[in-house]
């Protein structure tokens, strides 16, 4: 099909200019030559017309060979790049690990303080996590540690500062430092973002995992052979710990 339209910008002679095909029409169209009431026609048509009216004016052109392998291969890209990969145990692991220094750090810090205002007996203190150490497997060393005066309210405070620490973080930004350390957060089944109601659920869910320990942590352990890579509280509170998207942890790096 021919296309012609009408150059006013001659202003002696012949002012149709053409034939063309559709796509140099377009091109002329970007180049400002052909506006939207500039006259046009083409074979077929009984009279000339606005550019406007044609309906070619409003039709998004046939991408090219070219602009289609761009937008196949772009397709791809982001497909693989919002896949999601699910964090196994050890990456998990060794997060949790990170956030226990963490709060081993802080809680070192907070038991010295209080030794300061003699709170608490730290000799004492010391004495009982040498025996631990020496044979962590004896039971009567948490019973004696409660004994200690001052320690019975230190656990309870502590214990509520643990709390704090996971529930806060998830709710928050979904993740702890050492899960951000390690590029990986939690997130509900369906992809949403951890809600305060849904953080506090899954701190009192993971309280029933660590309780699996004494069966060989199955709890933990049911990651190795999950698919998705839950835990046993994550199968109750419905989340998932996934890796960050690839082009979230470049845009960090960057």
């Amino acid at each position: 099909m021919k296309w012609f339209y009408i150059d006013t910008s001659i202003t002696d002679g012949d002012r149709r200019q053409g034939p063309f095909s559709i796509d140099e029409i377009r091109n002329f169209v970007n180049e400002g030559k052909i506006k939207d009431e500039t006259l046009v026609w083409h074979s077929g048509e009984p009279n000339w017309k606005a550019w406007k009216d044609y309906p070619e004016a409003t039709e998004a052109p046939e991408p090219t060979e070219e602009e289609l392998l761009k937008q196949t291969i772009e397709t791809l890209l982001q497909s693989k790049l919002s896949r999601k990969r699910f964090a196994g145990f050890f990456v998990r692991a060794n997060a949790f690990i990170i956030d226990n220094i963490i709060l081993s750090v802080v809680g070192a810090i907070f038991l010295y303080l209080l030794s300061l205002t003699g709170f608490i007996d730290l000799n004492a203190v010391t004495e009982v996590a040498r025996q631990y150490i020496e044979d962590p497997t004896s039971s009567d060393i948490v019973t004696k540690a409660l004994e200690l005066p001052g320690m019975s309210t230190f656990f309870t405070i502590w214990s509520i500062v643990q709390a704090a620490y996971f529930i806060v973080f998830h709710a928050i930004w979904g993740a702890t430092p050492g899960k951000k350390l390690f590029h990986i957060h939690v997130e509900m089944a369906g992809g949403e973002k951890l809600s305060w109601a849904f953080s506090i659920f899954r701190f009192i869910a993971s309280i029933v995992t660590q309780a699996t320990i004494i069966f060989y942590g199955l709890g933990y352990l049911i990651v190795l052979i999950d698919p998705q890579k839950r835990a046993l509280h994550d199968f109750i509170a419905r989340t998932r710990v996934v890796h960050d998207p690839i082009e979230q942890k470049f845009n960090k790096e960057v």
